[in-house]
Formats: C-alpha cells, sequence, structure tokens
C-alpha cells in the first residue's frame, strides 16, 4: 500500500514538471531570448561548479590507478617479491573488475542521486588505493587491485551520464574533453609527484617511498570525495544535490527543455531499464562504438610502462626519468582541448578521432623504426598526443600483456600491436560515419514537408 502510494506521489511530481516544463516550451517560442538567457546562466553556473569537481576526482581517479607505474621504479616489485609477468597481470586484473563493474553501474545511477552515489565510490576507491601501501606479497596486491577496478568503474561512465544530462550535444564534446584533460594531466603530474616522494619520503618512518606514494595520493582523492557531496548536482528534475540551492526554477526547466530539443529522437518513457539495454545489444552502431573505444585503449597500452619505456632511453636517474615522462602527456591535454574545440566548432566527430590516431601511428613506426634515442623521445610526443587526443575498457585488459620483458627497452612488438589497433580504431570511425550518415538521410526524408527542423546525428 506504502508502495502504491509512493508511485501516486511519483506520479503526480511529474506529471506537474511536465506541465510546467510545457508551459515554459510554450513560452519561449514567444521569447525565445529568455530561454537564451536562462541557458547561458544555466551553463555558466555548471561550468563554475560541476565541471571543477568532477575534473579534479577524474584526476584522482587516474592518479590513484597509474601510481602503480611510477611505483615500478621505486622498488616496488623487489618488495612484493614479484617476477615474470606478474606486474603486467596486477594491472590487467584492475581493468577485469573495472568492465564488470560498469554495466551495473550505469543501470544502479538511474535510480539514485549522483550527489551520494558518485562521492561514496570515491572514498571507497580511495580507501582500497591507500590499501596498496600495506600489500605484502602479489596475491594481496591483486586482491586489491581487482577490488579497485570495481569501486573506479562507476565514475567516468557516472559523470558522462551527468554531463549528457545537463549539457547539449553541441556543449559536450568541450566539456568531455576538459573531463578527459584530468587523466592526461593525471598521468603527467603522477611522474612529477612520484619523483618528489621518492626523491624526499623515501624511507622516512621506515617506510618505502612507494608506500608513501599511494598512502599521499588516496588521502587527497578521499578528501575531494567528501567535498564532492556538497558540489555536484543530480538530474535536472530533481529538487536534490546542488541544484537545490544552486539553480533557479526557471533555469531547472531550462536545462530540460534544452535536452528536449537537442534529442534526434523521442524517449520512450513507458519502457524499463532492460528494455533499454535490450535495443543498445541489438543496434549494431554500439558495437561498432565497442570496438572502436577497444581498439583506442589497447592502441594506449603504453601508458602504464611508459615510465619504464622513458629508463629504457637511459637518460640519467630515476627521478629524472620520472621528471621526462611529464612533456609528452601536458602536450597531449593542450592538444586534446584544441581538437575538442574544432570538434564542437565543426560540428564532427570521425575525423577528428581519425586524424590523431593516424598521428600515433606515425609515432609507432618512428620508435619500431629507429635506435636513436632524441628520436624515439620525440617519437612518444606523436604516439601520446594522438592516442590521448581522442577521447572500453576491454582493451586494457589484454595491453599489459604486449610489454614482454624480454622486448625491454624497445617494446618493439608493443610498438607494432598499438599501431594496428590505432589503424582499427580509425576504420571502425569511417564505418561509423557512413552509418550516421544513412541514419541523417532516412531522418530528413521522414521530414520531408513538415516545417520543423530535425535534430541530426553528429557524423
Amino acid at each position: 500500500m506504502a508502495e502504491n502510494e509512493l508511485k501516486k506521489g511519483e506520479t503526480c511530481e511529474l506529471r506537474e514538471f511536465v506541465q510546467s516544463t510545457n508551459t515554459l516550451n510554450a513560452a519561449t517560442d514567444v521569447d525565445d531570448e529568455s530561454f537564451r538567457r536562462h541557458s547561458r546562466s544555466l551553463v555558466r553556473k555548471l561550468d563554475c561548479t560541476m565541471m571543477p569537481c568532477i575534473w579534479i576526482l577524474y584526476m584522482f581517479n587516474y592518479l590513484d590507478r597509474n601510481n602503480i607505474s611510477q611505483a615500478k621504479l621505486g622498488g616496488f616489485e623487489k618488495d612484493l617479491g614479484m617476477h615474470d609477468d606478474q606486474f603486467n597481470t596486477a594491472i590487467s586484473i584492475l581493468n577485469v573488475g573495472y568492465v564488470l563493474m560498469q554495466l551495473p553501474s550505469n543501470m544502479i545511477l538511474t535510480r539514485v542521486r549522483p550527489s551520494l552515489y558518485l562521492p561514496f565510490w570515491v572514498c571507497i576507491w580511495s580507501v582500497l588505493s591507500g590499501c596498496t601501501a600495506a600489500a605484502r606479497n602479489f596475491d594481496d596486491l591483486i586482491a586489491i587491485r581487482f577490488l579497485l577496478g570495481i569501486a573506479e568503474a562507476p565514475f567516468f561512465p557516472g559523470v558522462v551520464f551527468l554531463l549528457s544530462s545537463w549539457y547539449t550535444k553541441r556543449e559536450l564534446a568541450f566539456r568531455t574533453s576538459i573531463l578527459y584533460s584530468g587523466l592526461i594531466l593525471a598521468t603527467a603530474f603522477s611522474g612529477l609527484i612520484a619523483a618528489g616522494v621518492f626523491a624526499n619520503l623515501d624511507g622516512s618512518l621506515g617506510i618505502a617511498g612507494w608506500r608513501w606514494l599511494f598512502i599521499i595520493e588516496s588521502s587527497m582523492s578521499f578528501f575531494f570525495g567528501l567535498l564532492a557531496v556538497f558540489l555536484l548536482p543530480d538530474f535536472p528534475d530533481k529538487a536534490s544535490g546542488l541544484g537545490k540551492w544552486l539553480f533557479t526554477e526557471e533555469e531547472k526547466r531550462v536545462a530540460v527543455l534544452r535536452l528536449q530539443r537537442d534529442r534526434v529522437s523521442a524517449p520512450e518513457e513507458s519502457h524499463s531499464l532492460w528494455y533499454g539495454l535490450k535495443l543498445a545489444v541489438i543496434d549494431y552502431r554500439m558495437w561498432i562504438f565497442v570496438l572502436m573505444l577497444t581498439a583506442n585503449h589497447s592502441a594506449y597500452g603504453f601508458n602504464y610502462f611508459y615510465p619504464t619505456i622513458v629508463k629504457g632511453f637511459n637518460l640519467g636517474s630515476t627521478t629524472l626519468t620520472l621528471v621526462l615522462t611529464a612533456p609528452p602527456y601536458i602536450l597531449a591535454t593542450f592538444v586534446a582541448y584544441g581538437v575538442a574545440l574544432s570538434s564542437d566548432k565543426f560540428q564532427e566527430r570521425g575525423w577528428h578521432i581519425s586524424i590523431p590516431m593516424l598521428v600515433a601511428v606515425v609515432g609507432f613506426i618512428i620508435s619500431v623504426a629507429t635506435l636513436n634515442i632524441a628520436v624515439r623521445y620525440f617519437a612518444s610526443f606523436l604516439f601520446i598526443g594522438g592516442t590521448f587526443s581522442t577521447n572500453a575498457t576491454l582493451g586494457n585488459i589484454w595491453s599489459p600483456y604486449f610489454f614482454r620483458a624480454q622486448d625491454a627497452p624497445r617494446y618493439v612488438l608493443a610498438m607494432i600491436l598499438m599501431m594496428a589497433f590505432a589503424v582499427l580504431s580509425v576504420m571502425t570511425c569511417m564505418v561509423m560515419k557512413w552509418s550516421l550518415r544513412r541514419a541523417n538521410a532516412k531522418v530528413l526524408v521522414e521530414h520531408e514537408g513538415r516545417e520543423e527542423r530535425p535534430t541530426l546525428f553528429t557524423l
């Protein structure tokens, strides 16, 4: 009985909200300037609150995941008694947990408050990352890394879904790029942070430098996870989270209306989540995207091994090696921003993925073709800038095994395999552009003779 009353209350609330949205829709047809003014105000508030918050959290998401790469240069493997390809397995197992948790988490997210759900997982992964400092052997490490993958999985797809609930397609590419830059800068800063920790804290209080690295970074991410509870909004039609006090009623209604206008097709709200999952599974375009993203992640499988690759250049001390890992990622951040701005300006996606990937292919070819240290370091700017400029985690499960110990320091086989996956990514982009162009033609035919202008897929 109580459940039925609750459902009736939710239905009435939704009906009232839809009616008020329809009223605003009619009003904006008359006063479109008012709609644009509220829209600009809404986006400005989101850019000043939600975006910085999720950017910092995503940076720590990757710092806590990627610091194992720097720990390898600080005696990590020796202290845990690791040998053969156990380091590769420790990297791979995180992504197994990550893949297993993503789909269930995405289905849960639509039923809960993102302002509580996402920070909860930030705090959980922070604790698990900190536990790495207490690992005694390989078995401890594997258990921690698997659980860490599960805990980190909800965040990135969750914030992308949250972004898409507030921003239009035209606004989304640049914001996603800003979010993605947190990953790139995390990789750059992780080397600099590790260099400072190893140089100043190694052996302090009887604790190894690599253990301090996990303690410090996990403590910082836990703090920001708690702070995020107050800085993240829920969905536009919910009077909770950040939106409860930051947005006016007009801005909340405009937020819903903006997305209604931005849809290519009308939503089917009467169906369940399982129906939505079924539609996704039978949509061939979804599987093209799966292949594309898997290829992308396989193409930057070097990420966990880049400090080791630079160490193979024999340029100096561990501190210098870690410092030299930063410049390619810093450059890649600016390149990613440029690609995203261009993509938004021209409303094009396929070439903005394919061209950077082709640049990465050139970098992989140079790395395989020469023994010159300076040229190989330059090539790393190309393949890092290229792969990280294209905004699937299956690729991260097998890509660590590209880097066999016997192939060090050049890792020719890994470079060839990553080049092949980069080419595969380009091919899937071309197939997707062809498919979406056909879909747009069909939409235009269906709207012939109508006054309304249809929203088309971005190619």
